[in-house]
């Protein structure tokens, strides 16, 4: 397989992976959606960080523990369930509370419009979901050429994928934002919280059961 056709085929796989609604979609709509802008990059870039490193350690060799070591992919799938699971349960929480509670509640899921708080949160969401992880183990190495450079092509077709989130990611930070004024009032914002809240307590709870 040449390289240029490796990269085109990989494009169209990970471009599909990208359109599929998912987690990841879920915390970029909900963070643009309320007008944190800023924060809604760093979601994305943190996202993005993490499957930077996913394909790197791929490309070395080191994700394959998690295919041969049934320990290392439990300790994984356990603290990711734990950390989704956490998140969940705070940001549904916050809207049965009025004043402080509320409030810090917000700041303990990272609620602050800075995009560091952003970054933090994509990179530990993407970081701690072990099916990505096994996701580069079984399909990157198909579209490394025998002859291509083994790391750098890695990186080369993690790096279509980076650039094909970031893309779609745009449009999602842009309709939700031009939707946004409408769902910035209280109670729209409790619903927004409760609705993202509980899709991403189904997204660990189904990575806690394997499924």
């Amino acid at each position: 397989m040449a390289s240029s056709t490796a990269l085109w085929s990989f494009a169209l796989v990970v471009g599909l992976l990208t359109l599929t609604p998912g987690l990841d979609t879920a915390l970029v709509l909900r963070t643009a959606a309320l007008g944190r802008r800023t924060r809604a990059w760093g979601v994305v870039l943190g996202i993005q960080t993490g499957t930077l490193t996913w394909g790197a350690l791929t490309s070395l060799g080191v994700t394959a523990l998690l295919t041969a070591s049934h320990l290392a992919y439990e300790i994984l799938r356990w603290a990711g369930a734990a950390y989704l699971l956490w998140t969940a349960v705070l940001m549904v929480s916050r809207t049965f509370r009025k004043g402080a509670g509320g409030e810090r509640a917000e700041v303990a899921i990272g609620g602050t419009d800075t995009f560091a708080a952003g970054w933090r949160q994509g990179t530990l969401t993407n970081l701690l979901n072990p099916k990505v992880g096994v996701f580069y183990v079984a399909v990157l190495p198909q579209f490394i050429p025998a002859e291509a450079p083994h790391f750098a092509m890695g990186l080369g077709l993690t790096s279509v994928h980076v650039v094909l989130g970031i893309l779609w990611s745009t449009v999602l930070i842009a309709s939700a934002t031009a939707l946004g004024a409408r769902l910035r009032g209280p109670r729209a914002r409790r619903v927004l919280d409760r609705v993202t809240g509980t899709v991403i307590g189904l997204f660990a709870v189904r990575l806690a059961v394997g499924d």
